[in-house]
């Protein structure tokens, strides 16, 4: 068994003898509180704030913060006070030890108001002195790896708590140690069958790949030695949840997943890095757009080290990690490095820096704590705050690209050029097509597929996170309406000036000039804009245009004739042409058009009832014509009652997709035990197309009613 005096003797490789004295006094000091107490495994309980220490020991944390893992649990568990503690050992150690206590005297309602009202008090706490949280992720890691004695369902239940908190702590930390082990030991609790087939698969595979391996790592540490450079080869594997994460994203089983196995070098200084980096891209050939450089630009918890992939003696894929000895050792104790250098007198401008960011970052969570409504709302919020915050990605050419988190394809596009973010239609994320409101994550590499005359959509404002790209949406979406209002403008006014047996081309453009100045509007273009936005009615500029040009005024009993043809719409006008939800108008259906100001044309289907109030004010009706040449998708409602049965969704799905439509929604009421209806919505062609998917329901058996939805 570990005891204190095999902690003091560790201890006495980085403590002068008076603090190694005080960690002592800490120890049995708890252990007399702890008397008689003991943990479920049967242990004595100062087994555990033993180990805590140990594990913070191994970190090269400072004497107080060993005190405070001695006695983190007195306050809690014991009698002893906080007041108590302050006149035993001091302020600082009574204040780290009250910050990692929770709060025993308050009742709470639930265990997820209890989480978060303690996770909250120990916010508070950090934000006074950081060393808290380096002490709570060790009595977190030691209460993992003790979890064995717990019920099936509570270790389940504090594994998701570690796993959804206190990892990603370490991780935002960049204490790599602890949050690796976290992972897999939450894993472990959570999915334990999975967590014991992937362990055999590696230990399988390490045997199979040895000699691959041996043989790679030879050629590595060879190739360094051949241009005397100074490094350390060293063999690695990804660990279990980075295993398992990757088969279920890739969906790939485990024989399929070739970087289980990678390699680090560490060596000297940064220069050394680079040029070990040019040694072994020159032993083996590079995987395009897998190398990262995280040294020029560090993580956000102050990670440093060059990342890459090469192409191995046996096409099997290596992942090569590069970074100097001061790095490694911020890779894994992160903000702990800290206490690491101060620990031998030293100052080092990495480990400064990550503790600089920590500050910032715990400052970041108080204020999030201020203006969160209650404890359980701050804790989401800190969960969505435990990401990195800006995410590093590549184009094509191997450029780095920082996005803020939860940027998305958009964002990329309009970050390289507002060009680019505008006639963007598609991209590919690592050579895979993916969708446009991708969320991006750091060392994708993403090509951009453009094409002229491609313009940006409305929906992606709901989705897009950089000011950049939601200001260049806005003006390119404004560019563009005012083009096509200007266009449906034209359109309308040389329907109304039909019934005069003219047009705007055969106008003089001295009249049009004169009627322009006479409303008081800029340019002929704006008065056409305001025609096709609905701010001006085209049968009152036509009347005007045809009194300037035969000096006197027509009958307006003439002006309200119809036109010989009606204005005839394709589907694909854009912004300023819109088809009612309320009636859903399909190609086929006869249509009228009404100008909403501001919006341009809406189309509803003639019959449909919120036309009724506009039928008083003929002049702001059209009639509308389908354009023979439409090849758009439309969107229809159908109502249809149908007896219950099991499959009856898939039935249906199957049954449209190959009619050729698409689903855009489908919802089941059950009407009865017997009899349910199935409220659909589907995307067709126009009539024709919506009658043929009707017949096709109709031929299921215990159809009802089919109703076409409309108001």
């Amino acid at each position: 068994m570990f005891t204190i005096d095999d902690l003091a003797d560790r201890l006495g490789g980085y403590l002068p003898p008076d603090e190694i004295q005080q960690v002592k006094r800490a120890f049995y000091y708890a252990e007399q509180a702890h008397d008689g107490q003991r943990r479920r495994s049967g242990e004595p309980y100062v087994t555990h704030p033993l180990a805590v220490a140990n594990i913070l020991a191994n970190m090269h944390m400072d004497h107080q913060s060993l005190m405070a893992a001695m006695l983190h649990d007195v306050i809690e568990d014991t009698g002893v006070s906080k007041k108590a503690l302050t006149a035993q050992f001091g302020q600082p150690v009574a204040e780290l030890v009250d910050g990692v206590s929770k709060l025993t005297q308050i009742t709470f309602e639930d265990k997820a108001v209890a989480q978060a009202e303690n996770f909250q008090k120990m916010v508070l706490a950090m934000s006074r002195d950081i060393r808290v949280i380096i002490v709570k992720l060790a009595d977190r890691l030691h209460n993992m790896r003790t979890l064995g004695a717990l019920r099936p369902d509570k270790k389940r239940r504090i594994a998701r708590e570690t796993l959804e908190i206190y990892a990603r702590i370490a991780g935002r930390l960049g204490i790599n140690t602890i949050r690796i082990e976290l992972e897999d030991l939450s894993f472990q609790a959570i999915h334990p069958m999975r967590a014991e087939r992937i362990k055999r698969a590696v230990a399988s595979a390490r045997g199979h790949r040895r000699s691959a391996m041996r043989e790679i790592q030879a050629a590595l540490q060879q190739s360094l030695d051949d241009e005397v450079l100074q490094g350390t080869v060293v063999g690695r594997q990804k660990h279990l949840l980075s295993i398992y994460k990757k088969m279920r994203d890739q969906r790939k089983p485990f024989a399929e997943i070739m970087d289980v196995f990678g390699f680090r070098i560490i060596t000297e200084d940064v220069a050394s890095c680079y040029r070990i980096l040019g040694v072994v891209h020159n032993l083996y050939k590079p995987v395009p757009g897998r190398f990262k450089d995280y040294i020029a630009i560090p993580k956000a918890n102050g990670y440093q080290s060059l990342h890459t992939t090469l192409f191995g003696s046996r096409g099997m894929p290596i992942e090569v990690q590069i970074r100097t000895r001061e790095m490694e050792a911020m890779a894994n104790n992160g903000i702990a490095a800290h206490w690491l250098y101060k620990a031998g007198q030293t100052t080092h401008p990495i480990a400064e820096g990550s503790h600089a960011r920590a500050r910032a970052w715990v400052k970041g969570l108080l204020e999030m704590q201020r203006h969160a409504g209650n404890s359980l709302e701050f804790i989401e919020h800190v969960k969505n705050d435990l990401f990195p915050d800006d995410i590093y990605v590549f184009t094509p050419k191997g450029d780095i690209m920082e996005l803020p988190q939860g940027a998305t394809v958009i964002d990329f596009a309009y970050s390289v050029h507002t060009d680019i973010g505008n006639n963007c239609i598609a991209c590919r994320i690592d050579r895979h097509l993916a969708p446009l409101s991708t969320r991006l994550e750091s060392g994708q590499t993403l090509e951009i597929i453009t094409a002229p005359g491609a313009r940006p959509n409305l929906a992606w404002l709901s989705f897009v996170s950089t000011a950049k790209a939601r200001s260049a949406i806005r003006h390119a979406l404004k560019h563009q309406q005012q083009t096509e209002a200007v266009a449906l403008g034209r359109r309308l006014l040389n329907k109304a000036l039909a019934p005069f047996e003219t047009s705007l081309e055969e106008l003089d453009a001295d009249v049009l000039k004169q009627v322009v100045k006479e409303l008081e509007v800029a340019s002929e273009e704006a008065l056409m804009e305001s025609l096709g936005l609905g701010n001006r009615m085209a049968h009152v500029v036509a009347r005007r245009l045809v009194d300037v040009i035969h000096g006197e005024r027509f009958d307006a009993r003439r002006a309200e004739l119809d036109s010989e043809k009606a204005v005839l719409i394709s589907g694909s006008e854009g912004m300023v042409i819109n088809f009612a939800r309320c009636c859903h108008p399909l190609p086929g259906d006869p249509v009228l058009g009404h100008l909403s100001m501001g919006k341009g044309l809406v189309v509803h289907r003639a019959e449909c009832r919120n036309l009724v109030e506009h039928k008083n004010d003929p002049e702001k009706l059209f009639t509308l014509e389908w354009s023979d040449a439409i090849d758009e998708d439309f969107p229809v409602a159908l109502r249809i009652e149908i007896e219950s049965r099991r499959g009856l969704v898939a039935e249906l799905a199957g049954l449209v997709t190959d009619a050729d439509a698409n689903i855009e929604r489908i919802g089941i009421e059950e009407r009865d035990a017997r009899l349910s209806t199935v409220n659909l919505t589907l995307s067709v062609k126009g009539r024709v197309h919506l009658a043929r998917i009707i017949k096709r329901i109709r031929n299921l058996p215990n159809v009802g009613k089919i109703t076409r939805m409309t108001n």
